[in-house]
């Protein structure tokens, strides 16, 4: 008996549930590998990278000017990863997704869609709707790698969505590699001073800041929620799509919602 030659299309081998298109910068070594760890069984991602410098991130200037560089790119890496006709993109970079409050990130988003023909999580969405999930959160905290004009635009995102941000910490990250090398003793340290008893929920922003787990430890011992905005995109992403798998490890909302 001969193979089979051509015929109707059929599904993809291993991703036979979903096939995911991830954009994320090129100087970024965080999101590629927990996205895959928060995978479920038949879903499958695919990583674009945009390229960018390693920007010397030294000044509120430099810091946006560098942010605005990956939003310039964020377009050729779209047309790249459609090549292999994801279902869907999830994206692996946060920063431009918050500028703008939600009209300005929905229009993102939609500029995204646009040109990708195919839904998109993007990160500012995805936390919103991370903090709408768990419920009753009114007051928030949140840390970044970010310098404080940056944070500035997460904190009137935040509140065009009905979130008050009481505390910030801005890490001040001198450059896109760096954010990766961030200590767990610096993580410690920044949501041990965002805490308290005026605050609902703590936030974690920032893609390459190496999050996702420690946020779940966070969240056993603190007894609220922490959100990491990595595990925030790919639960919005899987639920956007219907994929309701509940992955353990990364906190209650991939575990319970």
């Amino acid at each position: 008996m001969e193979p089979a030659n051509g015929g109707p299309p059929g599904k993809d081998n291993l991703g036979f549930r979903k096939l995911f298109g991830v954009l994320g910068p090129s100087t970024n070594t965080t999101v590629q590998p927990e996205f895959d760890d928060m995978r479920p069984y038949g879903v499958t991602n695919h990583y674009s990278r945009i390229i960018v410098d390693d920007a010397q991130a030294v000044s509120d200037e430099t810091f946006m000017a560098g942010t605005q560089e990956i939003d310039a790119g964020t377009a050729d890496a779209v047309r790249g990863v459609m090549t292999c006709r994801p279902d869907y993109l999830v994206m692996g970079m946060s920063a431009v997704t918050f500028y703008g409050g939600a009209e300005g990130g929905r229009r993102w988003r939609e500029n995204i869609e646009s040109i990708a023909g195919v839904g998109v999580s993007t990160g500012a969405e995805a936390v919103a709707a991370a903090l709408g999930a768990y419920g009753n959160i009114s007051k928030v905290a949140f840390v970044s790698p970010y310098w404080p004009s940056a944070n500035d635009q997460v904190r009137n995102y935040l509140s065009d969505h009905g979130f008050e941000s009481v505390r910030d910490v801005p890490l001040r990250c001198r450059s896109w590699t760096q954010i990766a090398q961030v200590p767990d003793d610096t993580l410690r340290e920044a949501f041990h001073y965002l805490e308290g008893d005026d605050v609902e929920a703590l936030i974690q922003v920032g893609t390459n800041l190496c999050t996702a787990r420690f946020a779940a430890a966070a969240e056993l011992w603190l007894g609220k929620p922490v959100i990491a905005i990595n595990t925030a995109t790919y639960w919005h992403a899987l639920r956007a799509n219907g994929v309701t798998d509940k992955v353990p490890g990364f906190g209650r909302l991939l575990a319970e919602f």
